[in-house]
């Protein structure tokens, strides 16, 4: 099974560069799932139903988010309604929506997870380790394949989270920074793991926003409100090949691709 990981589509950008590439490599990998972070698409922060149905036109299966997800109300009326949107599952049990799905691309269950990291992040998300043991132990025998999006701000806590699941998952990306790494591999236990994805959004920006808000931001102090960037566009990927007999991954392959810049 190949999957593909898109890094956080960020505003009109970011689903423009969806719509330019994902059709495109699911045809040319032969691609059966893909999966990006969607909390910024829609306008740079939150999730709209009519975002959420553009992205699904331009083939994303699974949607996963973090801490923006309920940034725009509207999700609300519709998050406990669309199994393919998750909230981050170490949120509050009473919290809408759901942590994790079981799809079945070619009639092979997989279960995608969302997480949020704890360290800096903004809220006070449970323990990601212990909801992943009790997830992995409730799915025991009833999926081929786990893979998970940890949202999180720290390097570490994310190689932590990878090497702890290594052998247990077939893939744990990293987002949030909106700036892709470049240290992709498939660990000993068969584990693939990015720490990063990186943004598929404005590239002329401080990861999304425009550049003279944020510098205003920075030499001021003082309150600025930071709107999305526009422009040219980049695309942070990974794709990831999956044995699903053995629940474990084989190879993985990044991708970035900058509008304007030679690849």
């Amino acid at each position: 099974m190949r999957v593909l990981f898109i890094g956080d589509v960020v505003g009109k950008t970011g689903r423009r560069m969806v719509a330019e590439h994902v059709p495109a490599m699911r045809k040319a990998h032969n691609i059966d799932l893909v999966i990006a972070n969607g909390e910024n698409a829609a306008g740079g922060n939150g999730l709209t139903h009519d975002v959420l149905d553009e992205l699904l036109s331009q083939g994303i299966d699974v949607l996963t988010s973090g801490n923006h997800i309920f940034d725009k109300k509207e999700v609300f009326q519709f998050i406990d309604d669309v199994p393919h949107v998750l909230r981050p599952l170490n949120m509050p049990a009473r919290t809408p929506g759901r942590g994790y799905v079981v799809v079945s691309p070619g009639s092979v269950p997989v279960a995608v997870v969302c997480l949020a990291g704890r360290a800096f992040m903004p809220f006070h998300y449970d323990d990601p380790f212990r909801v992943m043991d009790d997830l992995l132990d409730a799915l025991q025998g009833q999926v081929s394949a786990v893979v998970v999006d940890l949202h999180a701000e720290t390097t570490s806590e994310k190689a932590a989270m990878a090497w702890y699941l290594d052998g247990r998952v077939a893939a744990l990306v990293g987002t949030h920074t909106h700036v892709q790494t470049s240290d992709e591999q498939v660990l000993p236990g068969g584990t693939a793991f990015l720490t990063d994805l990186g943004m598929t959004g404005p590239a002329d920006s401080v990861i999304g926003v425009k550049t003279d808000l944020v510098i205003q931001k920075m030499t001021t102090q003082m309150p600025v409100r930071f709107d999305t960037a526009h422009g040219r566009g980049q695309f942070g990927a990974l794709l990831v090949d999956i044995d699903t007999a053995r629940g474990q991954s084989l190879a993985v392959q990044r991708f970035f691709a900058r509008e304007g810049t030679p690849t």
